[in-house]
């Protein structure tokens, strides 16, 4: 005769405040991240849950709390690129990955990432903001107003993107970048003509490289050239399109040219190899962001480096203070940039500044 077993009753929060001999509301706070249990508190709560083998029941935690426990990530995606190519870029894996993700694990949240076109944004957006508790948006996809309106309905975080009064925002210090790198290329190399190639038209971090190129170019004598014809998508296929299109019309290439991030410049260095112009020897390439290809390219390409993973810890840690109630000190955080030396530039060596 085979003796039949009760299925193990599943252990819960209460069993854990037993076993470890603390109250429902301690052990509560330590599995939920919330409020500041003391050190001994929570290794004793860890314990009885190591011993007892105790799995947090996400779901009926997130009910009681009225949270859903995931956030949505949104990149947006350039008019020609598929998923694969945004999800291939160095900088996607820097922020999601190693950022985002990471921070997220230690909340017990989800991430859903999404990338979205501009044509589509609105509905798209509206349709996550009732599947997530908070919502990160890369660079420009909607309206002020409707970043208004979607800012109404859950907390939304602005990565490296434009602030506004509604939402929060983190971004590196575009400004302070383009100013060095411009000063570099044109006090200590002596270039007089420096070209930019941006990202998206409308892209906040873009345009801010731009402004802060053409005034440091201006101010240091130099002439600064933009345009219809030097606008890039933050892809090394729009980088490498920019410069067969100048080259087919028979543009003449300034001294320098500046990149709008370091993807972009990959694509500017292949199109001109392709074309038998030395890099940097007949035209300097410099990027944005420092991505790690950039130290192993040939020539090797300086450019200004973004503390890439911390925006994206930075922006759940304000997404999740937001969503949990907590306190936000700051709702634009800028980061700091570095100007990082190598060889595209004309240098002979890697140098910080």
């Amino acid at each position: 005769m085979v003796e039949t077993r009760k299925p193990r009753t599943a252990l819960t929060i209460y069993d854990v405040a037993r076993h470890a001999g603390l109250s429902i509301a301690s052990v509560s706070r330590v599995l939920n991240g919330s409020g500041n249990p003391r050190s001994e508190t929570r290794e004793k709560v860890m314990l009885a849950v190591r011993e007892l083998s105790y799995i947090p029941d996400g779901a009926a935690r997130a009910l009681s709390n009225g949270l859903k426990e995931v956030v949505g990530v949104v990149f947006r995606r350039g008019d020609d690129l598929g998923f694969e190519d945004e999800a291939e870029s160095p900088l996607f894996d820097e922020v999601v990955t190693r950022g985002i993700e990471a921070s997220a694990q230690r909340t017990s949240f989800d991430v859903l990432i999404s990338m979205i076109g501009t044509g589509d944004a609105t509905a798209r957006l509206s349709g996550l903001a009732g599947k997530t508790d908070g919502l990160i948006l890369h660079d420009r996809l909607i309206s002020g107003a409707a970043l208004a309106r979607l800012a109404a309905q859950l907390p939304v975080v602005i990565l490296v993107g434009k602030p506004s009064p509604e939402t929060m925002s983190v971004r590196a210090d575009n400004q302070a970048g383009m100013r060095a790198l411009v000063r570099h290329l044109v006090a200590d190399h002596g270039y007089r003509s420096i070209g930019y190639i941006s990202g998206h038209a409308d892209s906040p971090d873009s345009l801010a490289r731009a402004a802060a190129l053409e005034i440091e170019a201006r101010d240091l004598g130099a002439r600064a050239i933009t345009g219809p014809r030097w606008t890039g998508d933050y892809s090394a296929r729009g980088g490498a399109r920019v410069i067969a299109t100048l080259l087919g019309e028979h543009h003449k290439l300034p001294r320098a040219i500046v990149c709008a991030n370091d993807q972009t410049a990959i694509g500017v260095m292949h199109a001109l190899d392709q074309q038998g112009i030395r890099v940097p020897g007949q035209v300097a390439v410099t990027g944005f962001d420092d991505v790690a290809v950039a130290r192993h390219l040939h020539p090797t390409l300086t450019t200004v480096r973004q503390p890439i993973r911390e925006m994206g810890v930075i922006a759940f840690d304000l997404l999740h203070a937001a969503i949990t109630g907590a306190p936000v000190a700051q709702r634009d955080v800028v980061l700091p940039v570095e100007l990082v030396i190598r060889e595209s530039c004309g240098c002979r060596g890697p140098r910080r500044r």
